[in-house]
């Protein structure tokens, strides 16, 4: 309450932490964005493995925050993760720091962690390189010295570890845990056999629910006085994108969350057809469902197959690439539905702007055939950073004429899924469906293009038809 008896207005600060760009939103309690703030996190070497630079990203986080409280009065924060990555602690510190999940294990290593890893029906957590599936990087900390296992007494998923250095408390939430671990047992809604017999239950703080309030953080502010702000329990960022159309009523329908991954949930999708070769697998929603998934690193291929493209790309330059086959052909990055290949361009040489559609007919293309993958039939809601590239939904609308597909009004759905709840905690449910449909762009001849991009990405893997993923089981 305010001096005058007033209730204090709710106002939420949303850190929405990436990879590569982590950001703050504030959010007033009628779902407004009235405030922003970015930044990089430092990502840095020591001991030999690449880590984060946990300091200077909170350092951040509280001088934008603190500004925040004084601008537009922030009473609370919410928190909201990408994937991959994990924390762990010991006591009021961390016992290791928290690792870059894009840096493989040695080759003897990988040999011997590999071995205990559990069967995909299991976790439905496809095997996958790096640090993909997190628990696998526990498993490679446990090897490179045994004793930071034996001195941590939490393991914390991202999103976690902030909610923690915020409020000091530890907790567990679920869509985290469930996202490709290997970590997480979806069908017995319970943790896997890997952390009993890794004997790491007991490092498993209680449950708590994305949004949660965990308890109270102390501000300081620019004039020296203090305030406090409530800590809500951070949330997986696709998960949040997948929580915030649900708040909106959409039910039956296709989410493609994009950014540096596409990643792509279809409610639909029996988890029978999900197939452990193609970067499919059961995330977890966070009311503990399980939830089919496929996915790639889309915003980081386009990236490296546009040469760092960053402006829009025109209906002429995208049919200038269709009418000359030009083809990006996959992967630009690992993992994906077609993971063995290394990508590299076919046809006539293109620079500038017709290489950038090239690499945009390519994400889209990609997005298409996990599309087909997944099953997906109903209407499609796309979100997230490829919708600014343009041509991005109009493209994949031309290539699926029998399913309606929408593009939100912002491209900021994990935030916004994190801001309904923190909101919904305390009873405030203050966002609109705002998404519109989008109307395809006519390209001469892309259908035959798409056809031939998946006869050429087909041929390179070796095999054809439904006999790819047998195909490279027998080959493993």
């Amino acid at each position: 309450m305010t001096a005058s008896g007033t209730k204090t207005p709710e106002v939420l600060a949303v850190f929405d932490l990436g990879k590569t760009n982590s950001k703050l939103f504030v959010f007033s309690a009628d779902g407004e964005v009235v405030g922003e703030a970015r930044t990089r996190p430092v990502w840095k070497d020591e001991g030999g493995l690449r880590v984060l630079d946990d300091e200077h990203l909170f350092a951040w986080m509280e001088a934008s925050l603190s500004a925040a409280a004084v601008e537009h009065g922030v009473n609370r924060i919410m928190f909201s993760g990408h994937g991959c990555t994990f924390a762990l602690t010991q006591g009021a510190s961390l016992a290791h720091p928290v690792l870059d999940y894009e840096q493989e294990p040695p080759a003897e290593v990988s040999e011997r962690i590999d071995t205990v890893i559990p069967d995909f029906d299991e976790t439905f957590s496809p095997r996958l390189p790096l640090g993909f599936n997190y628990g696998r990087h526990i498993l490679w900390l446990e090897d490179r010295d045994g004793s930071v296992l034996e001195k941590a007494d939490s393991i914390l998923g991202y999103p976690q570890f902030w909610s923690w250095k915020f409020s000091g408390r530890k907790v567990s939430e679920v869509s985290y845990l469930g996202c490709h671990s290997h970590l997480w047992a979806p069908l017995n809604d319970d943790f896997s056999s890997l952390v009993d017999n890794r004997g790491w239950r007991g490092k498993m703080p209680e449950f708590a629910r994305a949004g949660a309030a965990l308890g109270q953080h102390t501000v300081l502010l620019a004039d020296g006085s203090q305030t406090q702000v409530t800590v809500h329990n951070g949330v997986h960022d696709s998960n949040a994108s997948l929580y915030y159309y649900r708040s909106l009523g959409f039910d039956d329908f296709t989410l493609i969350s994009t950014g540096t991954w596409v990643i792509i949930f279809n409610s639909q999708c029996p988890l029978e057809a999900l197939d452990r070769d193609r970067d499919m697998l059961a995330n977890v929603t966070v009311d503990h469902q399980p939830a089919a998934t496929i996915r790639f690193m889309g915003g980081r291929e386009y990236d490296a197959a546009s040469d760092g493209w960053n402006r829009p790309i025109s209906t002429a330059a995208i049919a200038a690439v269709v009418a000359k086959s030009i083809f990006a052909l996959p992967s630009f990055a690992p993992g994906g539905p077609i993971p063995h290949m290394a990508g590299r361009f076919v046809g006539p040489e293109a620079e500038g702007e017709e290489r950038a559609a090239a690499a945009l007919l390519y994400v889209v293309l990609m997005t298409d055939l996990s599309l087909d993958l997944i099953r997906s039939k109903n209407p499609i809601v796309i979100d997230g950073g490829l919708v600014k590239t343009g041509l991005y939904a109009e493209l994949l609308a031309a290539l699926r004429p029998g399913q309606p597909i929408l593009t939100s009004a912002n491209a900021e759905g994990s935030a916004f899924g994190a801001a309904a709840l923190a909101f919904e905690e305390i009873g405030i449910k203050p966002f609109e469906n705002q998404c519109q449909p989008v109307a395809p762009v006519s390209i001469e001849g892309l259908a035959a293009y798409r056809a031939a991009w998946q006869q050429l990405a087909n041929a390179r893997e070796g095999v054809t038809g439904d006999g790819r993923a047998e195909q490279r089981r027998a080959n493993r």
